[in-house]
């Protein structure tokens, strides 16, 4: 199999966690597919005809696209229950929200990347960054002990969301005022899963 892949991508993070996680990372080839939907040369079309990333090329069938579905894939082949059938709502409610927190954070991102600078809107930046602020306060006051507790798709999503706010956003400081989450992302960090994936 073959995995189109970018390393600051929080999407592909997620993939790259859950292969480590379930020894499944020598089954796939990494193919660098850097680009966005202004330059897209590099990116999986023929794989893919969204031309987004990650998309995971299977030896049989068609290519596999976007991370939850890739995600739930390489879980049920490797029966690691990730997902499991007893928290399975709690637990695709937060890697929802996680991968929500993260479509925000890098939507910012390209706003200052792909849009000329005389028509970027500080106020969608701003409205981008609500929703992760939101989420954020949600996750820390409603759902930290559902991140405890044998490791599923939830803590694996939202330790790739957080890594990404600090990749990108560091000065927006989204640990003031969550010491739970805060807590939780500074323990669940230092996986070696979580480790080996940092974005550089």
């Amino acid at each position: 199999m073959r995995l189109f892949d970018s390393q600051a991508s929080p999407f592909c993070r997620k993939v790259r966690v859950l292969l480590l996680e379930t020894g499944q990372a020598d089954d796939v080839e990494i193919v660098p597919a850097i680009g966005n939907v202004l330059e897209c040369e590099r990116m999986p079309l023929a794989e893919n005809p969204l031309g987004k990333i990650p998309t995971l090329a299977r030896d049989e069938g068609p290519a596999l696209y976007d991370s939850r579905v890739i995600c739930r894939f390489l879980d049920a082949r490797a029966q690691a229950r990730l997902y499991p059938e007893t928290r399975l709502w709690d637990v695709l409610t937060l890697e929802a929200t996680a991968d929500g927190i993260m479509d925000a954070a890098v939507l910012m991102v390209y706003e200052g990347r792909c849009r000329p600078e005389a028509i970027r809107s500080a106020d969608w930046v701003e409205g981008q960054w609500a929703k992760v602020d939101r989420a954020l306060d949600a996750v820390n006051a409603r759902w930290v002990s559902h991140l405890g507790g044998r490791l599923s798709m939830a803590q694996i999503a939202m330790g790739c969301a957080m890594g990404y706010l600090d990749f990108r956003h560091g000065d927006r400081d989204w640990r003031r005022g969550r010491d739970a989450l805060a807590a939780w992302e500074a323990g669940f960090a230092e996986r070696p899963s979580m480790q080996a994936t940092r974005p550089v």
